[in-house]
This record gives structure tokens, C-alpha cells and sequence, in this order.
């Protein structure tokens, strides 16, 4: 199975995951699951934690304002985002844009890691709290537990069946919205993984 192949797959289960507590709140609001987007060969996926209105009501992700600030990050080290894969690690819309539950997260969460095996990218970059803890859990980083304010920026080597992968936490591009003093910081952020993407 190629790459298109198994990312289709992965989409398909999604769309009829009626097991899921978020899926009858999809049906009821014509919501799409988003599964994500982008470049099947990128070097760099980014991982958010679960869609909101703008996504769920598009299918893609970051289609909002945080997805504005999140391409002018792009921007700023020369990235294309259609060069990058983006998705969520909650591939369903929580209600009223609230936090993703333990539970929602155990259910989505492996297509997140069978995206990342799929697309095999030398870094995944996490937006926001939720991604960064689960994939550091999962991939087994000491780092598991330490905050986003403390792990920002910084590259976190791990091992996966499919080889070294670098995690790299960012704040998730919301947060320059509502504190605009961030965004120097996540502009620093994104420099830290051009240079590991020239690596």
C-alpha cells in the first residue's frame, strides 16, 4: 500500500468511527472530521490538538485565524504549506471548542501515530499542549511531563520503528492571538526548525 493508499484508509475509518463520543456530535452539526493536509513526502508535520468550528465545518485544518498566524509563521523561514503535512491529534471537533478528553485522545490518537509512520517526516512539530505530552508519551521521551513554556523551541531527539525523529514543541499559533508578546518567541521557534530542516 502506498502512502495516498494508507492515508486514505486511515480517513475512511475516521469518517465512519461511530464508536467515538465525538461523532454523533459531527453528524448532528454536518461537521467533517479533519484528517489533514499537505505534502504526503513532508519533512515536517504539524500536529494540533482537535478542530474547531472553521475546520470542522472546511475539513482542513488551521482554517481559522491561528491558521493565518500559523502560514505567516511559515513564511517567515520560507516554508510553503502545502511543502508541510498539518493535522490534529483529535481528528473530530469537541463541543464548544473545549479541551480534548483523556478519551477522545486514547481513540484518535493512533491515527496520529500511523500518520507519522506513513509520512516518515524528520520532525514533527506540536502545536499546543495536548499533542506535544501525548506524542512524547507514546514515543517515549524522558521530557514526558515538562510544560510547553519549558520544552518550546527545543529539539527532542526519539526512536521510532521507522527511525530517529525529532520533536519539536511550539506554542500552538492561537496563543498569538490572544498574547501578541508571544509571537517573537515563536518566530524564534520556527528559525530552531528551519536549521534542523537544513540539517
Amino acid at each position: 500500500m502506498n502512502k495516498d493508499e494508507a492515508l486514505k484508509q486511515i480517513r475512511d475509518e475516521v469518517w465512519s468511527l461511530a464508536e467515538s463520543p465525538l461523532y454523533e456530535y459531527r453528524t448532528e452539526n454536518k461537521y467533517y472530521p479533519v484528517l489533514g493536509e499537505g505534502s504526503h513526502d513532508a519533512s515536517v508535520l504539524f500536529v494540533g490538538e482537535a478542530p474547531g468550528e472553521n475546520e470542522a465545518k472546511t475539513g482542513r485544518p488551521f482554517a481559522g485565524a491561528a491558521g493565518r498566524v500559523l502560514n505567516e509563521l511559515l513564511s517567515t523561514i520560507k516554508l510553503a504549506r502545502e511543502d508541510v503535512y498539518i493535522g490534529n491529534l483529535v481528528k473530530d471537533r469537541p463541543p464548544g471548542n473545549r479541551d480534548p478528553l483523556p478519551a477522545e485522545i486514547e481513540l484518535y490518537g493512533p491515527f496520529l501515530l500511523r500518520q507519522i509512520e506513513i509520512i516518515q517526516p524528520k520532525v514533527v512539530a506540536t502545536l499546543g499542549r495536548y499533542s506535544l505530552q501525548y506524542l512524547l508519551d507514546k514515543l517515549g521521551s524522558w521530557q514526558v511531563g515538562q510544560t510547553i513554556g519549558q520544552l518550546h523551541g527545543k529539539a527532542i531527539k526519539v526512536n521510532t520503528q521507522f527511525g530517529g525523529l525529532v520533536v519539536l514543541p511550539l506554542y500552538h499559533p492561537a496563543a498569538a492571538l490572544y498574547n501578541p508578546s508571544l509571537r517573537k518567541i515563536m518566530e524564534a521557534d520556527f528559525t530552531v526548525l528551519s536549521a534542523i530542516l537544513r540539517k
